[in-house]
């Protein structure tokens, strides 16, 4: 593993052509953490999100201003590889979406883009600790090569995962990564998360207050494009210093 790594915001201006989504961002997010983003629908988390690994590169009319960094890369830079960013920080969605290939071969994946791998046995290997660190190996390992899109959705959400660990990310990204689950499965990848924030920086956006509160160490609560308040999650949840925050934790809007 390299170094643990941190990610700093420095404010952060996002803009959708004229609209512009957020104000001035700066937000600090500890190495092997879990940092959760909440706040009403259509306030800048998911936005706030892509940007750290750009992939609001490719909406169009979409600009960014401020800093961010991976570790001691600002990733705005010019020069820096925006496929090379995306192996270092990865990206799990909302809705599973597992490539229309055999288990296996949504694994392999990302390695075979990266060139991780010197040998066959090489990238076995990497499948099947990939599969073991999502929770997955002993549930598909007589399976490999049947397709991914046969699992059931929990199934294919943590296949999603063993892809993203697969090139080995420095950060994890993930956006609602339960919303189109059930609770049992829920509950598996938040037990999950807990298990990768040992080796993983994790930054989650969710809109279940309940679950930032089970998985992460630090909350940021965002409203209308601007960060209202950022720090240690029970001291947000139960001691917060803004009011608008309390408001919100306490169900008067959102």
């Amino acid at each position: 593993m390299t170094a643990p790594t941190q990610i700093t915001a420095e404010n952060v201006n996002v803009f959708y052509g004229e609209k512009q989504a957020l104000f001035g961002v700066s937000l600090v997010m500890p190495p092997q953490s879990v940092t959760a983003l909440i706040g009403p629908s259509g306030c800048g988390k998911s936005t706030f999100l892509r940007s750290i690994n750009r992939m609001n590169d490719t909406i169009p009319g979409c600009r960014i201003e401020g800093t961010i960094k991976v570790g001691d890369d600002n990733i705005y830079d010019p020069s820096l590889d925006v496929v090379q960013l995306r192996a270092r920080v990865g990206m799990v969605f909302q809705k599973p979406n597992p490539f229309p290939k055999s288990i296996y071969d949504n694994i392999a994946y990302g390695p075979k883009l990266h060139g991780l791998y010197g040998s066959k046995s090489d990238l076995d290997e990497i499948v099947e600790k990939s599969l073991q660190r999502a929770g997955l190996w002993d549930e598909v390992k007589d399976r490999l090569h049947h397709p991914g899109t046969g699992l059931s959705g929990g199934q294919q959400q943590r296949l999603c995962i063993a892809r993203a660990v697969a090139v080995s990310p420095e950060v994890i990204l993930m956006d609602e990564p339960c919303s189109a689950l059930d609770p049992i499965a829920t509950s598996r990848i938040e037990a999950l998360i807990d298990e990768l924030k040992q080796n993983y920086t994790i930054v989650i956006v969710t809109h279940s207050m309940q679950q930032a509160a089970r998985v992460s160490s630090q909350t940021a609560f965002f409203h209308l494009g601007t960060l209202v308040e950022h720090g240690d999650t029970e001291q947000i949840f139960h001691a917060p210093r803004e009011r608008q925050t309390r408001d919100y934790i306490e169900g008067r809007y959102g």
